[in-house]
């Protein structure tokens, strides 16, 4: 550690950094636009001044950037100094020149950053008169609105989106004193990262277009801390809410998963709470019915013991868990299609049983030599493909720390190293996002992706892998990449459908001692593979035996699961089918009994991220009634709370059993007072519901956790899982994260949410799988099916937010070429299914293989890969 002198005062720094970062770790209000935490220093905008005095003797100084100073050991500066203070706040008066006087009409007005720091350095009036600068807004697409005459020149949106997210369509465009910071032309943002443009900007520039359509202020939302639900990569999310509805959702900081950005799947994909095809009453046999009645049929309905329940890798532990209970053990079923549910249960027990370690998204920036093994991750888990862009600059980091660089100096670091970028390795069965910055791609079948990775490990398991020296020279340069790493990573998952990839990953992370990393589609898709159960199959086995007279489906569409020709004849043929679900699907469609479940946004629970780490959620708002948790229709009244849920599950499966401290039980207080939902500015919360009574009724009560519904509560800053928002005096923007990390960009103070259920295996040794596949041989007629992941359309729901749902592609067969026309039309049979599609050509396929458009109806719930026919349509 090293001391700086601040106002005449020592402070112990991390000489590390630079003095705007030491400044606001130790808490101190210094206004700053063009520095970020994520993004580094440039000094583009001269606001974070300080008076840099040379000793303790020296009374004049000079004027200094703190951003771009480095905090060396006896450094004196002053933030309160009159030179400084004025310099400051003429810099402020510059940009509002031609700032429009617009605020109480912004977006972002309220939770500006441009309005926190004219506030922090004093300016109160404008003495300019005359014309301002105008610009003409583009239209952006469906995500993020465009106001550019808000802009104050900071660069952060370009810098965000070209250095920090790899991103081609936006940019700065000068023309002698002006500059624009848009597209080429109007057009949709190209990057799957746009929608944090919305976050970085410190001004209105680009706002939500989501929001936009039903706005409500900050300050007049109700928040709670969540957990994204389009993938499994478990981001942590803040979800805003106002006259129950979803109003939005942004970012809420973990040091070790998401940081500061989230994709926009899962800042957009919000909407489908809002839909017009939520179930919100109780249905018996297509008639509305009350609670009672519905709980009342679905309790003679398991009495008679022949129930089996299906669960969901979408619903939370807790759900899975009532289910369980209800239906006992052995008739429950985790709810995840068959080869899917085969790949991951292979995938937990290696985690299990072998000595290799799932890394953080914060180890995964770290990683300086990375493979990526048949996962097109920037579809599957785009957060992860984010993490990989941040890796790919370690090697720039070694150069600059060779040249006494520092590594907050972004533009020194990145003009140092240039295009030089630390090895990333893309296996995969088709072109990928993340192509771009990797070192070497290569295109094949499953089978044949799997042999290279066995051959990969060939020099250090041993001589004789039988993987027959496929890309020799490619399987030398990965080898070598991955021995000469001090921390490699492979990366790989299930979307290829294939176990022998699967086993070859696990494989090479042994071999050189990597992190291991598998991606999983759905928010919860480890949490219900560790409760357990049998496959789809048997309990469709159960039914057609006649061995259960009753169907409950826990929040999961089967039609998702499994072909059409096998979940129609099943449903048919059971005698009583109970869905609990939050939007109409076809399986709730036939539903005897359907029961209405609240969404992420209106429940409490628990998921488990593909890094094995349990998180907890919670409701945004109370839903209507008669709209409940799913675990709450399911149990009877020995539970009454999430908290007598987590703790009967911690009893019969105690592989579960840390997934109660993911937070803190409903019990928690600080200073006696629990945690406001709402910022204490909350207002009109008699006006909102004067159609229901005039004066002001309590807000709800919540059994379940320990925040409010309300702005009242205490006033302190609460641990990690339960920080609804982030605000602090003076900070009114999301930079008030800054004052709840111990340091800038580092963990929360009250850590950061999350416990880890998975830890490497404890065995004597490795072990290596051995059973390497044949290679793939095209057949004469057919075509290898293969699945393609579209980060908008393939999940199910966000495909039901119009926003997102405007980006998704139909659905399509994708072709190397072999004589078809792009955009023609084809008949595809596959699985005893024919559809009619539009053909994409992608000529980076392998001979024999063809993609499918996965996950985009009609195109749901056929096993992948396996081979079909495609014939043209004459």
């Amino acid at each position: 550690m090293a001391t700086v002198y601040i106002d005449n005062k020592p402070y112990p720094v991390n000489p590390q950094e630079n003095l705007l970062h030491q400044c606001l770790s130790l808490g101190f209000n210094l206004p700053y636009f063009c520095w970020h935490p994520a993004l580094g220093s440039v000094g583009a905008c001269r606001q974070c001044a300080v008076k840099h005095f040379k000793d303790e003797h020296d009374t004049q100084g000079k004027i200094v950037m703190a951003c771009v100073t480095a905090a060396v050991d006896g450094t004196r500066i002053s933030i309160d100094d009159p030179e400084a203070a004025s310099f400051r706040a003429g810099v402020i008066e510059g940009l509002m020149l031609n700032h429009p006087h617009d605020c109480p009409v912004c977006d972002e007005g309220g939770e500006c950053h441009l309005q926190d720091m004219t506030v922090m350095t004093g300016l109160a009036h404008r003495r300019y008169r005359f014309e301002k600068r105008t610009f003409r807004n583009q239209d952006l697409g469906p995500l993020v609105n465009h106001e550019m005459n808000r802009c104050i020149q900071c660069y952060r949106c370009v810098r965000f989106y070209r250095d920090y997210a790899g991103g081609k369509d936006l940019n700065s465009f000068s023309l002698h004193d002006t500059v624009f910071f848009g597209r080429e032309r109007d057009g949709v943002l190209e990057s799957e990262f746009a929608g944090n443009l919305v976050e970085v900007c410190p001004t209105g520039v680009f706002t939500d277009k989501t929001l936009k359509q039903h706005y409500t202020r900050k300050w007049d939302q109700l928040f709670a801390p969540s957990v994204c639900v389009h993938c499994g990569t478990g981001c942590n999310t803040s979800v805003g809410e106002r006259y129950g509805t979803v109003r939005r959702t942004v970012n809420r900081y973990n040091h070790e998963v998401n940081g500061y950005f989230l994709c926009d799947r899962g800042r957009f994909g919000y909407e489908f709470v809002n839909s017009e095809r939520r179930i919100r009453e109780p249905r018996l046999r297509g008639e509305p019915a009350a609670p009672e009645t519905a709980i009342e049929h679905l309790r003679r309905a398991v009495a008679h013991g022949g129930a089996v329940g299906i669960g969901s890798p979408r619903a939370s532990l807790e759900s899975n868990f009532a289910l369980r209970s209800l239906v006992g053990a052995g008739r429950f079923f985790c709810g995840i299609a068959d080869g899917e549910a085969s790949l991951i249960r292979l995938m937990l027990d290696i985690l299990r049983t072998k000595p290799v370690r799932v890394p953080t998204l914060q180890e995964i920036e770290l990683s300086d030599a990375v493979l990526v093994l048949g996962e097109d991750v920037a579809n599957t888990a785009p957060r992860i493909a984010l993490s990989l862009r941040q890796s790919v600059r370690q090697s720039s980091f070694d150069i600059a720390n060779k040249l006494k660089i520092p590594l907050w100096l972004d533009n020194g670091v990145r003009d140092a190293a240039q295009d030089r970028r630390s090895p990333l390795f893309v296996l995969a069965t088709q072109a990928t996002r993340i192509d771009e910055i990797a070192t070497e791609t290569f295109r094949a079948a499953p089978d044949d992706l799997a042999r290279v990775g066995f051959e990969i490990g060939k020099s250090v398991i041993g001589p004789d892998s039988g993987a027959g020296g496929i890309g020799c020279d490619l399987v030398n340069e990965i080898s070598t990449a991955l021995k000469n790493a001090k921390r490699p990573l492979v990366i790989s998952g299930s979307s290829c459908g294939s176990a022998a990839v699967i086993q070859a990953a696990a494989n090479i992370a042994q071999a050189y001692g990597a992190a291991l990393y598998y991606t999983l589609p759905e928010c919860n898709t480890i949490g219900a593979a560790l409760m357990g159960g049998g496959s789809l199959t048997s309990a469709f086995d159960l039914i057609r035996n006649g061995y259960a007279d009753t169907l409950i489906v826990l929040e999961n569409d089967l039609y998702r699961r499994a072909p059409r020709a096998e979940v129609d004849p099943l449903l048919e043929k059971v005698p009583h089918l109970i869905v609990l679900d939050s939007l109409v699907n076809d399986t709730s469609a036939k539903a005897e009994l359907l029961l209405p479940a609240a969404t992420f946004a209106e429940s409490d629970g628990t998921f488990v991220s593909s890094e094995g780490r349990a998180q907890r959620f919670f409701q945004a708002f109370v839903p209507g009634d008669p709209i409940r948790e799913s675990w709450r229709w399911l149990t009877d009244e020995s539970w009454t709370r999430l908290d007598d849920v987590l703790a009967a599950l911690a009893r019969e499966i105690p592989e579960l059993g840390r997934a109660r401290d993911a937070a803190p039980s409903a019990a928690f207080r600080m200073a006696g007072a629990k945690i406001p939902r709402a910022p204490h500015r909350y207002s009109g919360r008699t006006a909102m519901l004067a159609n229901i009574t005039v004066s002001e009724p309590k807000p709800p009560d919540d059994p379940d956790s320990p925040l409010s519904f309300s702005m009242e509560g205490t006033e302190d800053k609460p641990p990690g899982p339960l920080i609804p928002f982030f605000w602090s005096p003076g900070w009114n923007s999301i930079q008030a994260t800054n004052f709840y990390q111990k340091e800038v960009a580092g963990p929360l103070r009250g850590g950061d949410p999350g416990v880890r259920l998975i830890e490497p295996g404890q065995s004597n040794g490795k072990s290596y799988f051995s059973e390497i596949p044949e290679p793939f041989s095209p057949r004469q007629g057919e075509w290898l099916m293969i699945p393609i992941n579209h980060i908008f359309g393939s999940d199910e729901l966000s495909l039901s937010a119009p926003a997102i749902a405007e980006l998704a592609p139909g659905p399509y067969v994708a072709i190397g070429s072999n004589g078809f026309a792009h955009e023609s039309e084809v008949s595809v049979t596959i699985a005893d299914e024919t559809f009619r599609l539009p053909v994409r050509i992608r000529p980076e396929l392998p001979a024999g293989i063809a993609g499918l458009s996965y996950g985009i109806p009609p195109v749901v719930g056929i096993r992948l890969p396996q081979f079909g026919k495609i014939e043209k349509i004459s």
